[in-house]
């Protein structure tokens, strides 16, 4: 891979004992419409994953449910053999039906045929970081995570996964998997106007645990507020690009996994995050939520 040309903004982090750029990438998009089928271009999408490396980024954030399997096929092609410093992220819980939606899939069986899976697809003998998938595609939802993350400590143990995480899932639900293993990371909706998980975010700071925020631009209804066009005018940058530097600003564990199947909107991202945001823009921004 050639040497990255731009500088990655946030810095770095560490999930258990690998580290990670805060800026990463998300695959979800690489896939057809609605996360279903394969990309209309599919060199384009090989392109995006390999400029995505060559860029410095070492977080790759994917899952077999994309496509399903598209996106993690893509990712072996671009990439395999992958370089040492390169870290992906995947997720189990969840499938795809017919109809393009998400139904959960978390019993035990289930489990152990979608890491399977994720190996196969990706190439791997190992896998870096699984998040647990929870609730469903409204939103989290309450409840024990007992047999389904037990089911992932189990293949943990067995040299299969190294790290733990969770995704779409309750303050609750965070601090009983805790209780069960350590956990390097969660991953919930969050972004400008959308911060419920404000104090959770914060725990998992103090507690050296990387918060993930899945559609930080708002995912299919894309952000739209007032106050960021404004400032983003002021900035002479984009809505999406003061909306990305504020997340890294939030907090230091957070990790950014913007998507997107265009090499230019990648170098876009990339720039924008790493704008500078003064105390009255960051005043201004964090009225959005209320």
């Amino acid at each position: 891979m050639s040497t990255p040309s731009l500088s990655l903004p946030g810095g770095i982090w560490t999930l258990g004992d690998l580290t990670v750029t805060r800026f990463g990438y998300g695959a979800m998009q690489l896939a057809g419409p609605w996360v279903m089928g394969p990309p209309a271009d599919r060199d384009g999408a090989l392109a995006v994953l390999r400029a995505a490396v060559d860029l410095g980024i070492t977080h790759i954030d994917t899952s077999d449910a994309y496509g399903p399997r598209v996106t993690n096929e893509l990712i072996r092609e671009a990439l395999h053999p992958y370089p040492e410093s390169l870290h992906i992220v995947t997720k189990v819980g969840g499938t795809r039906d017919e109809q393009g939606g998400w139904p959960p899939a978390r019993r035990p069986e289930d489990l152990r045929s979608q890491v399977h899976d994720n190996l196969k697809s990706l190439g791997l003998d190992v896998l870096d970081v699984v998040d647990l998938r929870l609730g469903n595609a409204e939103g989290p939802q309450p409840g024990s995570l007992a047999e389904a993350f037990e089911t992932l400590v189990e293949l943990q143990q067995q040299g299969l996964i190294r790290h733990l995480g969770v995704s779409n899932a309750t303050e609750e639900q965070v601090t009983e998997a805790q209780g069960i293993a350590p956990i390097v990371c969660v991953q919930n909706l969050y972004n400008l106007a959308h911060r419920h998980d404000d104090e959770l975010i914060d725990r998992l700071a103090a507690d050296g645990v990387a918060y993930v925020p899945f559609f930080p631009l708002g995912g299919f209804t894309p952000l739209q507020s007032s106050a960021l066009s404004a400032v983003a005018a002021r900035l002479e940058a984009t809505p999406v690009s003061v909306a990305l530097a504020w997340l890294l600003r939030r907090s230091p564990n957070i990790l950014l996994i913007p998507g997107t199947s265009s090499t230019a909107h990648l170098r876009e991202n990339i720039v924008g995050a790493g704008l500078s945001l003064s105390p009255e823009d960051l005043t201004e921004l964090d009225d959005i939520s209320r």
